[in-house]
């Protein structure tokens, strides 16, 4: 993991501080909510339904043991309503599909010392809202995949200390989202972000970015095309500066739902693309820029060398065991070869580049409890799990999961029984319920529906594990708007909430692509007729399986028999289930 400098320590204090600073001033009265607006979005705090909500910036979602601690910190002493009409929620916070943390339930004269808090353990909100570069994000297999060619790691973190705090970015157009990947297989949806960076190596071994510009979900669903096949990496720097240029300056200002940079792509192509050339080579000349910008190999290894396999994952002998009183609170260990053991190693289980080593996805789906969401003892035992079998180290998954990254083969059998008793266990990695959703109508002031109640349906609906292996491979996801930040658009079902007359109504879409291999390009799912009531949405979605399942050819996932046999076929079965005619006017 990177390791924050002095200079990183600094900074992150000195703007906790300023917060404090503002956060005193506007509770005395002496910034108005409007001033005071912009600067708490900068540091990650908003205004939602119920109560202000924190966002933690996770870069590239690597976290430390001793981080996880300082989020269950903040949910055990922070993230609590006391008196009032919520009294008694809170405790949790929710890992989101930007791999990022969200609490829902601070009191914002606390909001100070929780950034205080955060500050010790190298962590903040910054650039976590407004309209500036987001948090960015990759591969939750970057640099242990064996598929690989380059490691984006390091990348990732030039990019966020280039871009946290620019000062010609903070005021963008619109928020700006930057994903990047570094091996064969695009497990960033890369094409799905504003700007998407694919590492690649050329006949000669020399590193160079295939940037893909313009993609995003939202009102207007749209894949990003090439901008530029092959920018050398000393010059990434260089190029982005000039695509954000492009955008800075010509971006639409005067219309929200026409602000992102896809908007312009699209409305631009060839122009917009010619523009960021130009930008381009006329930076290349500017010697001042080229030394500002231009990254060296001294930076690249200065960073890389924060990255190496930690030592303690190089030891592929078995960690040994806790305790007896430890493992007593555990349940009782089946043989490895159980069948329960071994529909967990299938699928939770991941190769690794390094012998002797694996990855493992920890589920953060299961009954009772929202996708994303970890309780404060919930996230002590995961650090608890990162520091046994994983050299102290875990990473969030856009899927809103955990990833131990460092897990020795050997120590298998003992992480599933205690990933089991911490309730992280479920079989279920790339099946239907390991889904996506938002927190929705529930927490968000956007939302126009509510998303969890339609997670929990599925979740409770469909427990058998031979049930969901029968079904196979399905991504659902669900976003309670029009923002799309359950990512909806890529699900091979998708639901979108949206509001009729002030009743919830959610929009069904069928085969929507993330871009990896197996799932083909990346694209957006098609609408399957007119929305369905909140009532009939759970029933609707079954249809669409019992009818894959019957339709289905050997072989065939559901993304593949939806694309055989079409849209309108599936229509039909989710007509059928019908209740309120309204829908259809």
């Amino acid at each position: 993991m990177y390791r924050y400098s002095d200079t990183d320590r600094r900074f992150i204090r000195q703007r906790a501080a300023q917060f404090r600073d503002q956060l005193q001033r506007y509770l005395a009265g002496q910034l108005s909510a409007d001033d005071f607006k912009p600067l708490r979005l900068q540091n990650g705090w908003y205004l939602q339904r119920h109560a202000p909500m924190l966002r933690v910036a996770i870069p590239y979602g690597e976290l430390s043991s001793a981080q996880l601690r300082t989020l269950a910190r903040v949910a055990r002493e922070f993230d609590r309503v006391t008196t009032g009409p919520f009294a008694g929620q809170g405790g949790y916070g929710h890992f989101t599909t930007r791999q990022n943390i969200q609490f829902n339930w601070i009191a914002l004269e606390r909001a100070a010392d929780v950034m205080d808090v955060l500050a010790e353990a190298d962590l903040h909100g910054i650039q976590t809202s407004g309209n500036c570069v987001r948090n960015i994000t990759t591969d939750a297999l970057a640099g242990i995949a064996p598929d690989e060619e380059v490691d984006p790691r390091p990348y990732c973190e030039l990019l966020r200390q280039w871009s946290t705090v620019h000062p010609e970015f903070a005021f963008l157009p619109r928020k700006f989202k930057i994903a990047v990947t570094g091996a064969e297989d695009d497990r960033a949806a890369t094409a799905w972000h504003d700007i998407g960076l694919q590492l690649r190596r050329n006949a000669a071994g020399e590193v160079g970015f295939r940037v893909l510009v313009g993609g995003g979900m939202g009102r207007t669903p749209l894949i990003a095309p090439e901008l530029h096949p092959s920018v050398p990496w000393q010059d990434i720097l260089l190029y982005l500066e000039a695509v954000l240029r492009q955008y800075n300056l010509f971006g639409r200002r005067d219309n929200l739902y026409k602000a992102r940079i896809k908007i312009l792509v699209k409305a631009e192509g060839d122009r917009f693309a010619q523009a960021v050339r130009q930008e381009f080579e006329a930076m290349q000349r500017d010697d001042a820029l080229r030394t500002a910008l231009r990254l060296t190999p001294a930076q690249l290894e200065r960073v890389q060398a924060c990255f190496s396999a930690p030592p303690a994952a190089l030891d592929t002998a078995p960690t040994p065991q806790p305790s007896a009183s430890v493992a007593a609170s555990g349940p009782s260990d089946p043989a490895p070869n159980s069948p329960a053991y071994q529909r967990w190693r299938q699928r939770q289980v991941h190769a690794h580049r390094l012998p002797g080593l694996c990855a493992v996805t920890l589920s953060l789906k299961r009954v009772g409890q929202a996708p994303g969401d970890v309780t404060a003892e919930q996230l002590d035992a995961l650090a608890a799990l990162a520091e046994r079998f994983s050299a102290g180290e875990a990473r969030v998954t856009h899927e809103q999961n955990v990833l131990l990254p460092w897990v020795r083969q050997a120590d298998l059998p003992a992480l599933w029984q205690a990933a089991r008793a911490a309730g992280f266990a479920s079989p279920n990695h790339g099946l239907l319920t390991d889904l996506i959703a938002c927190p929705g109508g529930d927490l968000c002031a956007l939302a126009n529906a509510r998303s969890l109640p339609l997670a929990q349906h599925i979740l409770q609906r469909f427990q058998d594990p031979e049930e969901l292996e029968a079904i196979g491979e399905v991504a659902l996801h669900i976003s309670g708007c029009m923002n799309s930040c359950g990512h909806h658009h890529s699900g091979h079902i998708g639901v979108l909430g949206v509001d009729k007359d002030g009743s919830e109504w959610y929009q069904l879409t069928l085969s929507g692509s993330d871009g990896q291999q197996r799932h083909g390009p990346a694209q957006p799912g098609r609408v399957v007729g007119p929305a369905f009531a909140a009532d009939e949405i759970g029933d609707a979605i079954e249809a669409v399986l019992e009818a894959y399942l019957q339709w289905r050819q050997p072989g065939e996932r559901l993304l593949d028999t939806v694309r055989r046999v079409g849209i309108s076929a599936f229509r039909e079965v989710t007509d059928a289930v019908r209740t309120h005619t309204a829908a259809l006017s």
